[in-house]
């Protein structure tokens, strides 16, 4: 049995995907495990566990053999150092008290002897801790991840294809070591054929060290941007997150500590990783061609931004949020179960409708026709459960988790790519009705297209969310009637 933790996080959850298609027995812990148990096959358990709570993971890691310790308090407000440190000491005398006898470990780079940053710092002394149970641990100490959806990725990203002219502060020339997400799952998952007495930390990277204006030069090659880089003479961590948050993703608070690291230089030191396993890693172009061919094939399998940090924050506020992709999310209460909730989410579009403004939806969907795109004339199907790859008039199911989750991508002639999504998450009582609009523009024109259309799309979206909710108060009188 193996237990994974972080499952709803980045790697973890990439990770998790790679194990059940190898058909190792896995459990996976998580805080809200009603988050995960749509997202994970049907012979994955999963249990409620949390590492700052040390009593959730006797239970969880009872019948364990092997443990990932995949988890971290980086989005975390208040001491994430705190967090880890009492979440580590948790794990690994909990693990030594069931019996457990591995634990893989995934921290970061960064040479112990200088001066490093709280969040490098704080990876290391959990290694640590975890090796004071007297346990064999694996430790992997990795760069900057580069794959479809990491937060290092979607950074760069942002930055090299919205800003032609980048005033770069100085820790845009730390070296790095950059390594593809497809070769750090690779390593995760060859830690399992190591003997059972074998420990150590290994040092892993991609196959260059380059500086992060060398990766941005790279990415701005591939996808065939120009850009120019203007050197400024300093730049501090928290105006630099600052800087981040308004061009990127990147909220500051994460943005300031992946900062605060990023002014340490993560490269591999002792190759030691290259003669115990069989894993020969890809170059910075090679792992950007293929984050973008995932990218543009489906959205991405997991984000950075999807993670839940040991503090039970979740990494996306409401409300507008600015970077390369264009973010407005809104949440609503309502009193019913998470299956009432979702009943009008999964009828919508076709007949039915958008629970508001229909005739705006009807009049953009004449508009595509006239451009040659797909309009509303495909309706959807007559079923009320949809399929991934199902049409819902101009767009198309990616995403479908009965009763949670509905990821719409669309089809309709645009300027770029977006994205609606509908996530729901309750009880038997009540639940939260989280609707979200994404819309990644291409060039000038995408952004003018998002502005533009914004103040229509404000009070549209916001009453399409109040009319799903209505919807479900009337499927609740149906219910009881019946």
């Amino acid at each position: 049995m193996i237990l994974l933790t972080g499952a709803t996080g980045y790697i973890g959850g990439r990770l998790l995907q790679a194990l059940e298609q190898k058909d190792y027995r896995v459990r996976c812990t998580a805080r809200y495990p009603e988050n995960l148990k749509n997202k994970v096959a049907n012979s994955t358990e999963v249990m409620r566990g949390d590492v700052l709570d040390r009593n959730s993971l006797l239970k969880a890691l009872d019948g364990v053999s092997t443990a990932y310790y995949l988890v971290h308090s980086m989005g975390a407000s208040g001491s994430f150092e705190d967090k880890d440190r009492i979440g580590a000491e948790n794990f690994a005398s909990a693990a030594r008290e069931t019996g457990v006898q591995r634990i893989i470990y995934l921290g970061g780079l960064g040479d112990a002897e200088s001066d490093l940053s709280p969040h490098l710092r704080s990876r290391h002394e959990v290694g640590h801790l975890l090796r004071q149970s007297g346990l064999p641990v694996i430790e992997f100490r990795a760069s900057i991840v580069i794959g479809s959806g990491s937060l290092s990725f979607e950074m760069i990203r942002s930055l090299t294809e919205r800003l032609p002219i980048m005033l770069t502060p100085s820790w845009v020339s730390m070296r790095a070591q950059p390594i593809a997400i497809e070769d750090l799952i690779a390593y995760l998952l060859a830690a399992l054929h190591l003997p059972d007495s074998q420990g150590g930390i290994y040092e892993i990277g991609g196959a260059e060290q380059v500086s992060y204006a060398d990766i941005m030069r790279t990415y701005a090659q591939v996808r065939g941007i120009r850009m120019r880089m203007i050197p400024v003479p300093v730049l501090t961590p928290y105006l630099s997150s600052l800087w981040l948050g308004l061009i990127t993703p990147l909220y500051a608070r994460i943005g300031r500590k992946l900062i605060e690291s990023i002014v340490h230089s993560t490269v591999v030191q002792n190759d030691e990783a290259l003669q115990v396993f069989n894993i020969r890693p890809m170059g910075v172009e090679a792992a950007t061609r293929r984050a973008l061919d995932n990218e543009d094939s489906a959205y991405a399998i997991t984000r950075w931004s999807d993670a839940l940090s040991s503090s039970g924050a979740k990494p996306m506020p409401s409300g507008l949020q600015f970077g390369t992709r264009l973010i407005d999310s809104r949440t609503i209460e309502v009193p019913h179960s998470s299956e009432i909730a979702f009943k009008p989410i999964q009828m919508i579009g076709g007949k039915t409708g958008w629970y508001a403004w229909n005739w705006l939806w009807n009049l953009r969907g004449f508009l595509d026709l006239l451009v040659g795109g797909v309009g509303v004339r495909r309706g959807r199907p007559g079923i009320e459960k949809l399929n991934i790859g199902d049409t819902v008039d101009f767009w198309r199911v990616e995403a479908y988790e009965q009763n949670n989750l509905l990821r719409l991508a669309a089809e309709m002639k645009l300027p770029g790519r977006a994205w609606l999504e509908f996530e729901v998450n309750g009880d038997a009582n009540s639940s939260t009705i989280r609707q979200t609009a994404i819309f990644d523009p291409l060039g000038f024109w995408g952004r003018v297209y998002w502005y533009g259309l914004y103040p229509f799309h404000l009070f549209v979206s916001r009453d399409m969310l109040r009319g799903i909710a209505k919807a479900a108060e009337n499927q609740q009188d149906i219910s009881v009637n019946e």
